[in-house]
């Protein structure tokens, strides 16, 4: 019997491209976005080139209602493999980032992932299989960046952020159950995704979705829990949390240091 994984964001760019790469693996699949004809258009092309089976779902996850429904969908599917990878990015100050706006990514970004992480997590623990991959950027690790070329992103950045350190910690929580969560961090692919946003990076070099799959499929087998496909190694990410362990004795300090002229 086939696995089944469901796959959001899956009209167009990395969502798209998961499709293909686990259609081509065997595996059977639920393909969730905004637009149902996109959707029916990647179900129909890669269950005639595979023999899978591709059921689309018609959802837009920064609706509340249909989110739960989402979840309590997904939550009683046999799911070897849930992608996290709907998201939005709404690029501008965010003083002029509208409240609903910021309140849409949130959903989308934030409290998607995480609910269907959970509606999934109880019956991957009780196979003692599964996986969850959430699609975040490296935008997650650029609060410092002062760059004139970067997008004004406070929320989105934050988002990606919080699905960075969420899938660390949650790894780390199921270690040695049999299920495993991974955070993929790309940087520039070529999708709609920034085009949407009235962003041109025609002329910019951009990673191909096929090979953001590619690596986030290869990490995940090696138990890589934060996937950055388009770093040459993992020394940056190491050095990043080697020097944030050096803030750790400051959970345990009791008086303030001397520059606060104590």
């Amino acid at each position: 019997m086939a696995q089944l994984a469901m796959v959001t964001g899956a009209s167009s760019g990395i969502g798209e491209a998961f499709a293909e790469r686990l259609a081509g693996d065997g595996w059977d699949l639920v393909l969730v976005a905004r637009r149902r004809d996109k959707l029916e258009a990647t179900a129909a092309r890669v269950s005639a080139a595979h023999g899978i089976s591709a059921r689309v779902v018609e959802a837009d996850l920064s609706d509340s209602a249909q989110l739960a429904e989402l979840c309590s969908e997904a939550a009683g599917l046999p799911l070897g493999l849930l992608v996290n990878n709907a998201a939005l990015a709404h690029y501008m100050p965010f003083a002029t980032l509208p409240p609903g706006s910021a309140e849409q990514l949130v959903q989308l970004n934030v409290l998607a992932p995480v609910l269907l992480t959970r509606a999934v997590l109880d019956g991957m623990l009780e196979r003692g299989e599964g996986a969850v991959v959430n699609i975040a950027s490296l935008l997650a690790f650029s609060g410092s960046w002062e760059k004139d070329y970067l997008p004004k992103r406070a929320v989105y950045a934050a988002s990606k952020s919080f699905l960075t350190t969420f899938t660390q910690i949650l790894a780390a929580e199921l270690r040695d159950t049999g299920v495993r969560a991974q955070v993929v961090c790309p940087g520039l692919v070529r999708s709609e995704f920034h085009t949407r946003q009235g962003v041109d990076l025609s002329s910019v070099p951009r990673l191909e979705p096929e090979a953001v799959v590619t690596a986030c499929l290869a990490d995940l087998a090696r138990g890589v829990v934060v996937s950055i496909p388009g770093a040459e190694d993992d020394g940056a990410l190491h050095a990043m949390a080697a020097a944030s362990e050096t803030l750790m004795p400051a959970t345990r300090a009791t008086d303030l240091p001397a520059r606060y002229g104590g």
